[in-house]
């Protein structure tokens, strides 16, 4: 079977934004709750919920992944509302250009296979527009693991206990994704990544979210 999402506007990253937002508020009020029954459940601040479902304000991987295990949802659930559960022997195809995209100051997410759930693994490429760690204010942290491999340009790895670590093109990085982490592009370049994160279960409970703005 090939699954096939609709061409992104790519060029248009408020478009995808607000179309995030608005499935963010049907999801929150199929459920009849309110921003702050979500903020409790999430961990997520009511600040922070509210910019998003107006289309203010894009989420990070590791709040996306909190707001989808506070809801009960598979992250592509957050996406669109239409999607197929990965069945053994199923086979899926994404061709060039085909993603949800998710921009914040620091990263830009591109979105692999959003129409799929219950996958084991969440596949997304990215652009980093950091390049140094005073850009960030906090290390992300998330459940599962982490596979990274530079696609172009190189790219400087922060990670909690260890020595920066600088990756080039084809240099690639495994690690447990609960250890805070950062990716920063090294140079002048916005390097491009291809990340693969396991996906925990969603119906975990989130912890809260710590002060301050992410990547």
């Amino acid at each position: 079977m090939t699954y096939a999402a609709p061409p992104p506007t790519a060029d248009d990253p408020d478009s995808e934004r607000a179309q995030f937002g608005r499935r963010l508020r049907a999801l929150r009020r199929d459920r009849g709750w309110t921003l702050s029954e979500l903020a409790e459940r999430s961990g997520l601040a009511v600040s922070t919920l509210s910019k998003a479902e107006r289309g203010l304000m894009s989420l990070t991987y590791d709040r996306m992944l909190q707001l989808a295990r506070g809801i009960g949802v598979d992250m592509a659930e957050l996406f669109t509302p239409d999607g197929t559960s990965f069945a053994p022997g199923s086979f899926a195809v994404a061709a060039k250009g085909e993603f949800k995209r998710q921009e914040t100051p620091n990263y830009v997410y591109e979105m692999l296979f959003p129409e799929i759930r219950n996958k084991a693994m969440v596949p997304m490429m990215g652009t980093l527009k950091a390049h140094d760690l005073k850009d960030f204010d906090d290390f992300v942290r998330h459940p599962g693991q982490e596979f990274l491999i530079v696609l172009e340009g190189a790219i400087t790895v922060f990670a909690e206990g260890k020595a920066p670590v600088t990756l080039r093109q084809g240099d690639s990085l495994y690690l447990d994704s609960s250890r805070g982490h950062l990716y920063a592009s090294a140079g002048a370049q916005d390097a491009r990544i291809l990340v693969v994160c396991t996906e925990p279960d969603t119906t975990e409970p989130a912890p809260a979210e710590a002060s301050g703005p992410r990547a």
